[in-house]
């Protein structure tokens, strides 16, 4: 069950600077955006409101492939109900993340629960590539070279 966050104006300034980014960010870069900003918060109070808007589910955190947590303002706020189960496909290059809905694999993962005898079972499924901007882009810089 989802806890629910005391509203502050640091969790407001965290929350802000996080749906300013696009696609996925670690907590490093949502406080580097509050500091040029001028906003006064530490880096273990971004930490905790991250945290707090993942477990209310009105933020979504992946770990990159070199793992590395990253986090990113989702759809629906906790206030409207618990988030919509997604799946994620992610640029490696720059970030930008497209939700997914991935039927396939939630009754696969719901079977392989069953037939192991798990019950309250949950999952993550993040798919990582190259955007097609950004391969665009690869593509480009290579002919030139």
């Amino acid at each position: 069950m989802a806890r629910s966050q005391r509203v502050t104006k640091q969790g407001g300034a965290v929350r802000d600077a996080l749906r300013s980014l696009d696609g996925f960010h670690s907590a490093q870069d949502v406080y580097a955006t509050l500091r040029t900003g001028g906003d006064a918060v530490g880096l273990a109070t971004v930490y905790r409101h991250l945290q707090g808007l993942v477990e209310t589910g009105e933020a979504d955190v992946i770990r990159t492939a070199s793992g590395e947590t990253t986090y990113r303002l989702c759809g629906e706020s906790a206030a409207e109900g618990p988030a919509h189960h997604h799946h994620h496909l992610v640029c490696r290059s720059c970030g930008r993340a497209e939700d997914v809905e991935g039927r396939a694999v939630e009754a696969w993962a719901a079977q392989v629960a069953t037939d192991a005898g798990f019950v309250d079972v949950d999952h993550t499924v993040e798919i990582f590539g190259t955007c097609a901007e950004c391969a665009a882009t690869a593509a480009a810089a290579a002919t030139k070279a």
